[in-house]
């Protein structure tokens, strides 16, 4: 009886087609590569240069749309009144905004838009040390640059500051932050450094993580967890 899990004799593995742009590498895109060790270099520099552009824009937009809808839910209802509507509309504006703008930048940059998650890579070996140094710094101005849009464009005072609440102690709050911080680490180690056949779809999942997570870090009081950097 043959057996149904070999091979016939001449059998040729399919050939696993490689995506148009891998940010774990650094000559992704630009013209023909050269030979020389100066053409070797520039589309490197090339490569870094776009990963960082898009980790950029990308935090940007992630966080701009999330402290947008955490703004107008705190000028909706008073800070002092809690309410689990907020909290719900909070953590999905994060989760949402995190999946549709990772979606759309994790071809040109991997979509990271965190530097926890950008050490984590590297640590874990799914990212090179000096493409993880490069996107720490688009990361941090990119959060600065749509805390400073929201605050300009949207009326009242900024309320998606990061501060404990409720009677949460310091040390307290630095256990919450480690264990929410570790579900999305991993949750973008297992599901998009990984690659399987589901990793098209990593981005849903790495939003529902930061969605179940803000659903945890965010208190009655307004609280937005320093998760997104």
């Amino acid at each position: 009886m043959q057996n149904p899990l070999r091979r016939p004799h001449g059998h040729i593995a399919p050939q696993r087609r490689q995506p148009a742009f891998d940010p774990n590498h650094d000559a992704e895109r630009g013209g023909p590569r050269g030979d020389s060790a100066e053409g070797v270099m520039s589309q490197g520099v090339r490569g870094h240069f776009v990963a960082m552009t898009g980790e950029f824009v990308g935090t940007v937009m992630f966080l701009y749309f999330a402290f947008g809808a955490t703004q107008i839910a705190n000028n909706v209802l008073p800070p002092s009144e809690p309410s689990l509507d907020r909290l719900l509309f909070i953590a999905l504006a994060f989760g949402f905004s995190l999946a549709t703008t990772a979606w759309v930048f994790y071809r040109v940059s991997g979509g990271l838009f965190n530097p926890a998650v950008t050490l984590g890579l590297v640590l874990a070996g799914g990212l090179p040390w000096v493409r993880g140094l490069l996107l720490f710094v688009p990361q941090m101005l990119g959060g600065m640059v749509a805390a400073a849009l929201v605050s300009c464009m949207f009326p009242g005072p900024a309320t998606f500051q990061t501060k404990l609440t409720g009677g949460t102690s310091i040390a307290q709050g630095l256990f919450i932050e480690m264990f929410l911080t570790a579900e999305l680490v991993l949750t973008v180690l297992f599901l998009a450094a990984e690659k399987s056949k589901a990793t098209f779809v990593a981005p849903v999942g790495i939003g529902l993580a930061l969605f179940v997570a803000e659903l945890t870090g965010i208190s009655e009081i307004p609280y937005i967890s320093a998760l997104e950097g």
